[in-house]
């Protein structure tokens, strides 16, 4: 039988009404991007969702999980600031959390300064303190291997890591849906929850004098504030990866959660994810 508009269908539902119950999938012009449902795991959308694209600074992510995930972690243990850090910072052009040499940061402090402003010197004080070796590069080395053995973990079976940052040596990559699901792992942790939903925060750390100083660090992250229900997660950016935002958002005790990769502007990478998650939400 052939349906007319407005037609009956079982339970009483017209093919107009139905039709207005699944709204289409929405047009992105980011070569990737991919949203679930965060309790189910169920897709809601998905462009080249398993396709293999440059990170960027949403690889800190993985910084932080690796952290996080440290037996018997001392968030308020400090790390003194090394000049590799800002000597990497500069060789780099790197985004910064403005960190000073011989200043005590705490871990806690340090994933601030990580997930708000994207500091490669954050991620660089993070990757000493918790790879294993007795020289630098043995260190950094071991916490990249951190990050790739808990992405095996994770069953995230296209990512791969060569950097602590997203700063890729050439070997740095995710897909869509791995990155998301890397996410959702991630904001089961508290401390993660409550850094990445933060729009700016005040740290005070100790200086090599043993006074101290505030840093004032703002999460680059615009959906914070913009669009309703936003929880995080973070940014990233690079002359490979574009712009990228993994993102999530909670409205009447639905969470959504997803990610945009090699976005053509900031604003585009903005405005795509609030597009994905009005669809999810409506789904």
């Amino acid at each position: 039988m052939t349906l007319t508009a407005g037609a009956m269908l079982a339970g009483g539902v017209t093919a107009t009404s139905a039709q207005a119950a699944s709204p289409a999938p929405p047009a992105i012009t980011a070569k990737g991007g991919y949203v679930m449902n965060n309790a189910t795991g169920r897709t809601l959308y998905s462009k080249a969702g398993g396709t293999k694209l440059s990170t960027g600074s949403t690889t800190k992510i993985m910084t932080a999980k690796v952290v996080l995930s440290q037996r018997n972690l001392n968030l308020d243990s400090k790390v003194t600031i090394q000049k590799a850090y800002s000597d990497y910072i500069v060789s780099k052009g790197a985004s910064s959390a403005g960190l000073f040499v011989n200043d005590k940061v705490t871990v806690r402090q340090l994933l601030y300064g990580l997930m708000l402003p994207s500091g490669c010197d954050a991620a660089y004080a993070l990757a000493d303190k918790f790879g294993k070796g007795s020289t630098r590069d043995a260190r950094v080395k071991s916490f990249i291997g951190q990050m790739n053995s808990t992405a095996r973990t994770l069953g995230l079976r296209n990512t791969k890591f060569d950097s602590f940052d997203g700063i890729s040596n050439g070997s740095n990559y995710s897909t869509p849906n791995d990155l998301t699901k890397l996410a959702s792992n991630t904001m089961k942790n508290s401390t993660f929850r409550t850094i990445v939903k933060s729009k700016t925060t005040k740290q005070k750390v100790t200086t090599r004098s043993g006074g101290y100083r505030y840093m004032n660090w703002k999460n680059t992250n615009k959906l914070l504030g913009t669009y309703p229900g936003a929880i995080g997660i973070k940014t990233g950016s690079g002359p490979q990866a574009k712009y990228c935002l993994v993102f999530a958002a909670t409205r009447g005790g639905k969470t959504v959660i997803g990610t945009v990769l090699a976005s053509s502007s900031e604003a585009n990478r903005n405005a795509e994810a609030k597009k994905l998650m009005d669809y999810a939400f409506k789904r």
